[in-house]
């Protein structure tokens, strides 16, 4: 049993328009997923600028907090070594005691020229926080602009960009920080 032409041809035609409505529907919703990373990514840009601000002024506070009861303690273990003064009444002789065990029980005073300072470690440690923190967001800011590119794609590629016209999809920007967030933690000694 042969079909007439005509049904034939009826056929063809919700064949082809079914095969157009399941195109649209689903570069629609590529579009929306895509539109959905793209959120994402930056919301991940966001995660990244706060941790780098977190992380780095408490890391540089900390460490300038630390490296200036290490120059303070260090100055008076030289002035200290140096010994009290003969002409020092009791009193500041019992205060240069006591300061005295304030540092020994402070800091582990070795027998050698100086006592070993940690301040070193945690310059080291601030340095790494640096590196690690800039590297997370360069990756970020990578995830984001990789995310626009594809969906910039699509969205300027025929015939999916009829698509994104039809469903008032723009082209997405590119990773473009804030003037505030550009500028790096500054970090003052």
């Amino acid at each position: 049993m042969f079909l007439s032409t005509g049904t034939t041809i009826l056929i063809i035609a919700i064949v082809l328009v079914l095969i157009i409505v399941f195109w649209y529907i689903g570069t629609m919703n590529q579009l929306r997923q895509l539109s959905l990373k793209v959120e994402e990514a930056e919301s991940g840009i966001d995660v990244a600028l706060t941790k780098r601000f977190d992380t780095l002024t408490k890391m540089l506070e900390t460490t300038k907090g630390y490296a200036k009861h290490e120059t303070e303690t260090l100055e008076k273990v030289v002035k200290w070594r140096a010994g009290i003064p003969q002409s020092a009444s009791l009193k500041d002789k019992e205060d240069f005691l006591s300061q005295m065990n304030q540092v020994a029980s402070g800091i582990n005073v070795v027998v050698e020229k100086y006592p070993d300072l940690k301040a070193d470690g945690l310059f080291k440690e601030l340095q790494v926080s640096v590196v690690n923190t800039e590297e997370h967001l360069q990756a970020a800011r990578r995830l984001y602009n990789a995310n626009v590119t594809k969906i910039n794609t699509i969205i300027v590629t025929f015939p999916a960009s009829i698509v994104a016209n039809a469903i008032k999809m723009d082209k997405k920007l590119y990773f473009e920080a804030e003037e505030k967030k550009r500028q790096d933690v500054e970090l003052k000694f």
